[in-house]
């Protein structure tokens, strides 16, 4: 069933019923949503729109942090909402031509800091906006330009929503961005509440463990060693405690930082060596992850860079030394004699290939953590039938490595949509904020160990029909560790957000998932004050989750 509203497009917007209660609740009071990706936060914010426009007219303000976002919720509007008076205010707009384009248009996407200037310099005023949206509402803190924004806005008592998946750990940080834009209200949703859970497509997951080749192993067993004797050093000046057989990465980063804070304050001349001892101790640490989650290829490009990295003019000491370790050396020599077929490459060929095979019109993302090898998995693709896969990396060129404009990220994604390209293999520019449609199947080429990353990337996936995804991990090593720890965050998160909503409970109004409103839904007839025609009688739908051999959903991920 879709919504019916005399300002939106007829037949464009499904009807889902937690959608529908929380508009309706931000109508009535000034609300921060909190949705996970995928769910369809704008989607929410488009029908509050639509109906604060029917019942209220007024000027509508859509926020958002940078300008792809702006311009995307643009696009959104301008194709399901029925006005043509909408604007898009970025940098690149002149002040003067905002100023006319404030008085020409009742709907304004911008980012925040324009907004901010424009008011600091009279150009607009607050006066008869009756809707402000912040999207990615948790940046309303410190100096944000959200901030002054809801202090400015406050002294109207206009009506306010905030739409995140990102709301922060802690009651009392929720509470701030609140406070901080005006916000009386909280709406928290989880693909297991109630009135979201019969929306949610069943997301089948592959797990797929691969075997480390033995002399990639031999490589890792001498980089180890290498690393354990700069930990030794960092252990007699005092950075690393004793008696911990295993180190973190995390521990190294937090030696780094007291040994800076330690340099800053000029305390102790062994310092310096510490510090050289923990450069180089990361660098080599680099080396053993490429070599357990990446394949030698990877190794041999980082080896490379290295010796360059030593050679410039303003290398550092650990550059210079890091490469006559005799561990290291050692290790280079070996790896630069690996010449085989990455177990990993392979199977994430096989897997592609397959599913493109059996569905000829699947769109998948490989998501890769490095760059180099999105362009080995992008070159290794683009050698199978059918297979027509497109490389999608963030705006930042390093080195000989371009990287995208924004208007050639859009278009990519625009190819990918059309068919163009069947398979995007991006980095972590893919998991959040751009409009990439729903795919048939998500590959993590690693493991993650974020538990908002992964979320994020599966949710690119199964929602408007059941998805699948796969992550590859090699045996024995940190994608292992990292797997298993994505999921215990998850689990704990999904914990988390219920102790919050009752936390938030002693504090604010905190809507209920599933509550009255719900239940009467799919028996409502005829307009429900005060959404008015955005109700619409549904269809029960029920939930149909299935198990292949090998394979589990997300209803298990965790146990």
């Amino acid at each position: 069933m879709f919504i019916e509203h005399p300002l939106l497009k007829a037949n464009a917007i499904e009807s889902r019923a937690y959608q529908v209660n929380i508009a309706r609740s931000c109508l009535t009071r000034s609300t921060l949503v909190v949705l996970p990706t995928g769910m369809g936060k704008t989607i929410v914010a488009l029908e509050v729109i639509a109906e604060v426009l029917r019942d209220r007219g007024g000027r509508i303000l859509f926020l958002a942090p940078t300008k792809p976002l702006v311009e995307q919720h643009a696009t959104t509007l301008r194709e399901l909402l029925l006005r043509k008076d909408i604007a898009i205010f970025t940098g690149e707009v002149k002040p003067e031509d905002r100023s006319e384009l404030w008085k020409e248009n009742k709907i304004i996407t911008s980012t925040p800091q324009v907004i901010k200037n424009d008011l600091e310099a009279g150009r607009i005023k607050l006066d008869d906006v009756t809707l402000i949206i912040f999207d990615e509402a948790h940046r309303a803190v410190g100096d944000y330009a959200y901030v002054f924004i809801g202090e400015e806005y406050r002294k109207n008592d206009g009506l306010v929503m905030g739409i995140t998946a990102s709301p922060g750990s802690s009651a009392k940080k929720i509470l701030e961005v609140c406070e901080n834009v005006g916000i009386t209200s909280v709406e928290i949703r989880t693909e297991y509440d109630p009135d979201v859970v019969k929306y949610v497509h069943d997301i089948s997951l592959d797990w797929i463990r691969v075997d480390v080749p033995e002399e990639l192993r031999f490589v890792i067993e001498l980089l180890k060693k290498a690393r354990d004797g700069q930990i030794k050093q960092l252990r007699k000046y005092g950075y690393l405690r004793t008696g911990r057989p295993m180190v973190t990465t995390k521990e190294l980063l937090n030696a780094g930082k007291r040994i800076q804070a330690d340099l800053r304050t000029g305390k102790k001349f062994q310092t310096y060596h510490a510090s050289t001892a923990q450069a180089m101790a990361m660098k080599i640490n680099h080396a053993i992850e490429l070599a357990e989650t990446q394949g030698a290829d990877s190794v041999r490009s980082y080896f490379d860079r290295l010796n360059q990295e030593a050679k410039s003019k303003d290398a550092s000491k650990a550059s210079k030394r890091v490469l006559k370790i005799p561990e290291v050396e050692k290790a280079a020599r070996a790896c630069g004699k690996i010449f085989l077929n990455e177990p990993k490459m392979m199977r994430v060929q096989d897997i592609v290939s397959n599913q493109i095979s059996k569905k000829k019109d699947s769109r998948i993302i490989v998501y890769t953590h490095y760059r180099d090898t999105s362009e080995m998995v992008t070159k290794r693709l683009a050698a199978s039938d059918e297979v027509r896969p497109v490389r999608f990396v963030g705006q930042a060129t390093r080195g000989r490595d371009r990287g995208l404009s924004q208007k050639e990220q859009v278009e990519m994604i625009e190819d990918f949509k059309k068919g163009t390209y069947n398979v995007l293999v991006a980095t972590s520019v893919a998991e959040e904020g751009l409009d990439i449609p729903s795919t048939d199947m998500v590959v993590f080429y690693e493991p993650v160990p974020s538990e908002i990353r992964t979320i994020q990337r599966r949710g690119r996936t199964g929602r408007k029909m059941p998805g699948k995804v796969v992550v590859l991990g090699s045996k024995a090593t940190r994608d292992e560790a990292y797997f298993y720890s994505a999921q215990r965050k998850e689990k704990k998160m999904h914990m988390e957000l219920e102790k919050l909503r009752k936390e938030l409970k002693q504090m604010i109004f905190v809507g209920e998932p599933g509550g009255k409103m719900f239940e009467q839904i799919g028996e409502i007839e005829k307009p429900y004050e005060p959404l008015g025609e955005l109700l619409v009688k549904e269809k029960e739908q029920k939930r149909v989750v299935s198990k292949r051999k090998g394979q589990t959903t997300f209803d298990d991920f965790g146990e």
